[in-house]
């Protein structure tokens, strides 16, 4: 008897790791559409794409591609129409059995160039609004290490903004639990729609990722159009308004306590153990 029961213990433990390790469900979801431009250095490309039925309206958007078809980077030209399987599983999304129906229109558009500051660049001071529509300039960060990142609460892919502030949410607990290193830094998401994302959503929207605290780490800020494309930009951010979304890249800053680039990262590949290793060296 003893044997019996050790083995279906056994039977049960194995099918608790099997359902503990189950990978997220993957929806998958026909997308068309024509290229906008490609990103080479975050490896996503922008299409203008029509109704993904049953997902979200036509619009333009950036998507990521599969490991083993990135070589789409240097073959995608603005204007090729495509078609391909948009996967969403989880946190993460990507474009996979992607074909290109017809090449691009040589009058296409060149691709998005941007610029970003340099590491050791001095940021200049910028004016934004707050979650509980409070001015704030960046200068008032001086002192500790700031954190930023862009972000809209609208945003439709799992692996954009809602990865960013999940990101951030990770770094605030380990803030939280660290004290001494919560003293020194800051974090600040920043929206880039401000027409949308008014001063009482980034409340709302924060305190459901904070785990309901204080904004006296983590604060959300948002401005006038030209404010947050001032700042937007300064450090490396397009983006453009397509219906009810925002075509944009992700870019998230680490700024020193006096005030100075330390390190971009562009993208969402980053970790948030990468940015608080950082933070413990600056202190």
């Amino acid at each position: 008897m003893k044997r019996v029961t050790w083995g279906w213990a056994i039977v049960l433990i194995l099918g608790l790791a099997i359902t503990g390790c189950r990978q997220p469900e993957e929806k998958r979801y026909e997308l068309k559409g024509k290229v906008v431009n490609v990103d080479q250095r975050a490896q996503l490309v922008n299409i203008a794409h029509e109704e993904i039925n049953g997902y979200m309206g036509s619009m333009t958007m950036a998507f990521r591609l599969r490991d083993k078809d990135l070589f789409y980077l240097n073959e995608l030209q603005p204007g090729d129409e495509i078609q391909a399987i948009l996967v969403v599983a989880g946190s993460k999304s990507w474009l996979e059995e992607l074909v290109v129906s017809q090449v691009r229109n040589a009058e296409a558009p060149p691709p998005t160039k941007v610029s970003e500051p340099n590491v050791g660049d001095e940021i200049p001071d910028f004016a934004l609004l707050n979650q509980d529509n409070k001015r704030i300039n960046l200068k008032n960060y001086r002192g500790r290490a700031l954190v930023v990142t862009f972000i809209y609460t609208r945003c439709p892919l799992p692996d954009y903004c809602p990865l960013m502030t999940d990101n951030f949410a990770v770094i605030h607990k380990t803030l939280s639990e660290t004290p001494a290193l919560q003293k020194r830094v800051h974090l600040l998401s920043i929206t880039v729609d401000p027409e949308f994302d008014k001063p009482a959503v980034l409340r709302d929207y924060g305190l459901k990722h904070n785990g309901g605290q204080k904004f006296e780490t983590w604060e959300f800020a948002t401005g006038s159009k030209e404010e947050v494309k001032h700042i937007a930009t300064h450090f490396g951010l397009y983006y453009s308004t397509e219906k009810d979304q925002i075509v944009h890249n992700l870019q998230t800053a680490i700024i020193s306590p006096d005030g100075k680039l330390v390190k971009i990262y562009r993208g969402n590949d980053w970790k948030p153990e990468e940015i608080v290793s950082e933070l413990q060296k600056l202190s």
